[in-house]
């Protein structure tokens, strides 16, 4: 069963930083394009990041505050978010396809969310 699992999340003062994982049974992440998403309370849920062969990315919002990265020794890849601001709270998802040439537009696989709260 091919399953995606998210951890590292938690709660944070503002300006502080956490590291996500996301890891996957079943199958190789590295031969997968891979994406962060966030959902707040009352929003729409939107892309945060994303890693493929090509390139990486990232929304407005988190540029140069947030890093998506591959570890491929341990088949995982990592969000590092750095001076977190309370409107960084949400439930952070992350995605994998494989369609891993550019980052797609729709992800086959779905973790189950991890909580990040930022609030002092």
């Amino acid at each position: 069963q091919l399953q995606l699992v998210e951890s590292g999340g938690g709660l944070v003062q503002p300006g502080g930083s956490l590291r996500l994982s996301c890891a996957a049974s079943g199958f190789r992440l590295e031969d997968y394009a891979v994406a962060w998403f966030r959902q707040a309370p009352g929003k729409e849920r939107e892309g945060v990041s994303c890693i493929s062969d090509t390139a990486n990315s990232h929304a407005v919002s988190v540029e140069g505050r947030f890093t998506i990265s591959r570890d491929f020794a341990n088949h995982v890849v990592y969000l590092q978010m750095n001076s977190l601001e309370p409107e960084d709270t949400a439930v952070y998802y992350c995605a994998a396809d494989p369609d891993r040439y550019t980052c797609p537009a729709e992800y086959q696989y779905w973790g189950q969310g991890t909580q990040v709260t930022v609030s002092s």
